[in-house]
């Protein structure tokens, strides 16, 4: 299964797939995401929800399959992931690890690392960096599989068609 970041869909909507100009690839991924085993997790949603525009809209129309809920096996990879940023990992500044276990992130996280389920996202890792702990950098701490948006739509094989 693939997980998409919120940034996949925050990107997408302020520029190449603006709903108003590409409701093709909203409605591709409403149509076709069980096809495609695509999803993402509740704190996703809830984080694309609080911002109320036409992704929001969007988000709330989805079926609510769409959106992982959190379960007792995700517990354990929380703590993990948490312990990791926490200590295991001393470069990142006090803030970058609040700041990551009060995110989405971190959910989306820890729900890829218990169901070996791969994390979709724009993010670039940063290998040295302070300030932010970022997706790539914990997936391949983690031994998570990444893909960045435009490669998993070749792998799928997607096509976007002209109207």
């Amino acid at each position: 299964m693939h997980l998409l970041d919120a940034n996949v869909f925050i990107t997408a909507k302020n520029t190449y797939y603006g709903t108003d100009f590409a409701p093709g690839f909203w409605e591709w991924i409403a149509a076709e995401y069980a096809t495609c085993d695509l999803r993402s997790v509740v704190a996703v949603r809830e984080e694309l929800l609080a911002q109320e525009d036409e992704l929001s809209d969007w988000a709330r129309q989805l079926p609510s399959e769409f959106w992982l809920e959190e379960t007792a096996a995700d517990v354990a990879a929380l703590r993990e992931l948490a312990g990791w940023a926490m200590a295991g990992e001393a470069r990142f500044r006090q803030e970058a690890r609040t700041d990551f276990l009060a995110s989405a992130d971190y959910r989306l996280l820890a729900q890829a690392l218990a169901g070996a389920h791969t994390v979709v996202t724009h993010e670039v890792a940063q290998p040295e960096g302070k300030k932010k702990i970022k997706i790539p950098d914990v997936c391949n701490a983690f031994g998570v599989e990444l893909r960045e948006l435009f490669e998993l739509f070749r792998e799928l094989g997607l096509h976007l068609l002209r109207a």
